[in-house]
């Protein structure tokens, strides 16, 4: 369903309505970071800011595991790794709320069934789109697979850079930050666990 309500006489934009207590929150906000929430520029900055907000945070109202719940058994014998390298997402930081960019890596060894590989995409985005910290998205993001599509191994690894470093506190650009999580074959094994990161280009 769309976040987008119809437009009517009360709400001629059709945009979704933002509560006062919330509007008058960023007000506070803009006001205490020195600016002046009455101006022209800013009188409707309030509600675009909590809708922007409401869209970061999708992930709540969702759960990925759904995503993992068709699946195909006719594989005609593969039984190899399947990985999606590259993934572009988007988070936000728990600790300053400023935005999380990067790439993840998502692998498994299937036992006897795959998943459609975009559903590997829309887990990690049901994750990301929450706030969170690197280590816990990457972690969830194998617990979720491990968990409900039974493989012989998961592996996730996401690299990522974190605003709340790049552009405030210790003002340092160009650091990514990498995470992993290895599971069944891929933590228990030396050489899958070199393969599957190998694959992912490390």
């Amino acid at each position: 369903m769309s976040s987008l309500v119809g437009p009517d006489e009360d709400n001629p934009t059709g945009k979704p309505p933002v509560p006062d207590e919330v509007q008058a929150a960023i007000k506070t906000l803009i006001q205490w970071a020195g600016d002046d929430p009455e101006r022209e520029g800013l009188l409707d900055t309030p509600a675009r800011v909590a809708r922007a907000w409401k869209e970061y945070c999708l992930g709540y109202r969702e759960d990925p595991a759904v995503h993992l719940s068709r699946v195909f058994e006719e594989v005609g014998g593969y039984d190899e790794i399947v990985l999606l390298r590259d993934i572009p997402f988007q988070s936000h930081c728990e600790h300053h709320m400023a935005p999380i960019i990067g790439k993840a890596h998502i692998a498994y060894l299937p036992t006897d069934f795959v998943v459609g590989i975009s559903k590997l995409a829309r887990v990690l985005h049901g994750f990301a789109r929450r706030l969170q910290i690197q280590e816990r998205l990457t972690a969830q993001v194998a617990q979720c697979i491990w968990d409900h599509l039974q493989p012989q191994g998961v592996a996730v690894v996401i690299e990522a850079t974190h605003a709340c470093m790049t552009a405030r506190g210790v003002r340092t650009p160009g650091v990514t930050m990498t995470t992993s999580r290895m599971m069944g074959v891929f933590r228990d094994d030396h050489r899958s666990r070199e393969e599957v990161l190998k694959l992912m280009g490390f």
